[in-house]
């Protein structure tokens, strides 16, 4: 395209931040205009994010009043909605928020929002204006259950998954010290995690008769990036209509691929892919899928939508390289 997207950042101190500004800086189609850090105001990005030195000479900025096109809100839970009702952003400006302030469909300031899942709600994205970033756990699980969903055949759901030490922000709490999460793994937040709502939500838009509950327990891992989970469910289809099920489903979409092979969280992380594996034993089936916590789950499936929001290529500024050695 002729001119590019003009972009700013709320909120680009934190992890999803520095995803965030990584991305558009090399995206060919986008010229980042600011970066707004309240904490960090004045200082360049590469003090903060200091992958990015000489890469660019922006600083952090606490000046929004800037004309953009699209907003990025890579802000704290709760603190998205609060910024939008604050502050005046024009209404031509597209939102896409990375917080789970309206991930179940709550506005504010006259700005609704589409939940943003591409493999979900593509044409609905494409014509939205403000777009609800997707949770990374939510992401990584509700990608294993769709295809299912989609044709009425997802039952009760046995769900375990495993995060890097990202998953829980730059703030330093006692859970993500290296003295205690090296060597260590630790369950948390057991059948009660906050992104149970918008993967319900998301599985009966597909299946609205699902009475089944996703019984999900989250583990703490000894790494920094990825997300890895495996999800078991009942069923009497076979394996091979099973992968010609995901398949399908998944055929025109570019980063989520069924795999034959085993798959490892290495072939996603730096990566917008998801890789789902599925595997059976009786009439047990279990999907595994894989993805990175701060890209498909964050800032990556963030610039994806993006793209869809202004008629891109889906793909654009995405095609990542993985650290598989």
């Amino acid at each position: 395209m002729a001119t590019k997207i003009k972009a700013g950042i709320i909120g680009g101190a934190g992890y999803t931040g520095g995803e965030t500004i990584r991305l558009l800086l090399n995206h060919p189609d986008v010229d980042l205009v600011f970066v707004h850090s309240r904490s960090n105001a004045g200082n360049p990005i590469y003090t903060v994010h200091t992958d990015l030195l000489g890469d660019t000479s922006l600083t952090f900025s606490d000046n929004i009043n800037q004309p953009v096109d699209v907003l990025f809100l890579c802000l704290g839970h709760g603190e998205s909605k609060k910024f939008l009702e604050e502050n005046s952003v024009p209404q031509n400006a597209k939102v896409i928020d990375l917080s789970q302030d309206f991930r179940l469909g709550a506005s504010t300031s006259g700005r609704t929002f589409v939940y943003g899942l591409p493999e979900l709600n593509r044409e609905e994205i494409k014509s939205a204006n403000n777009i609800a970033n997707p949770g990374c756990f939510a992401t990584a699980l509700q990608l294993g259950l769709l295809p299912l969903a989609k044709v009425g055949k997802l039952s009760e759901v046995y769900t375990t998954g495993i995060t890097g030490s990202t998953g829980a922000g730059q703030k330093l709490q006692e859970t993500t010290h290296f003295t205690w999460r090296a060597n260590n793994i630790s369950a948390y937040k057991t059948l009660t995690h906050q992104h149970l709502l918008e993967i319900n939500r998301s599985v009966k838009q597909l299946q609205p008769g699902y009475s089944g509950a996703i019984n999900f327990v989250p583990w703490r891992g000894d790494f920094t990036r990825g997300i890895f989970v495996s999800s078991c469910i009942t069923t009497e289809e076979s394996l091979e209509a099973l992968v010609k099920l995901y398949s399908e489903y998944y055929s025109g979409h570019p980063f989520t691929i069924v795999s034959n092979e085993t798959i490892d969280l290495k072939h996603v992380i730096n990566t917008n892919k998801c890789l789902i594996g599925l595997e059976k034993e009786g009439n047990k089936l279990v999907v595994h899928s894989a993805i990175d916590n701060l890209l498909k789950g964050a800032s990556g499936q963030a610039v994806q939508n993006m793209n869809l929001l202004f008629g891109l290529a889906e793909t654009a500024g995405l095609k990542l390289k993985s650290i598989v050695f």
